[in-house]
């Protein structure tokens, strides 16, 4: 069954009081249902929360050399919060689920499929 990723976006940083907001509580509850109904389903693969943008590290490979520095990766008040693998018949199944996610958090997601590895001949 084709796989997807589901990302979920917010708009700048988030301190260290973020889970005590009553609202972000509340997401926190929608979201935990919708990962609930997805298991029960068979659709959910794996999910998490991401730390905030701030704790990211960019590491790069350049002709052997390995360098690290502080990120994000993109220079953009929008970051990613979160994410779903999911596994869906098809892709208009799949949207119905970004469309579930886009509720549960009250915000963007954006909805990609994964890649595919061609099959070996043998």
């Amino acid at each position: 069954m084709p796989q997807y990723l589901i990302s979920v976006w917010h708009d700048g940083e988030y301190g260290e009081n973020y889970f005590s907001d009553p609202d972000i509580a509340r997401l926190g509850q929608q979201v935990g249902a919708l990962n609930e109904k997805m298991e029960a389903t068979g659709a959910w693969v794996f999910g998490a929360g991401l730390q905030p943008q701030s704790t990211a590290t960019v590491v790069r490979s350049t002709g052997g050399d390995v360098s690290m520095t502080d990120g994000p990766y993109a220079e953009t008040k929008e970051q990613m919060g979160g994410f779903w693998v999911i596994e869906a018949a098809d892709l208009d199944a799949a949207l119905d689920w970004a469309g579930q996610c886009a509720a549960a958090c009250e915000g963007p997601v954006e909805l990609r499929p994964m890649q595919v590895e061609p099959e070996a001949e043998g």
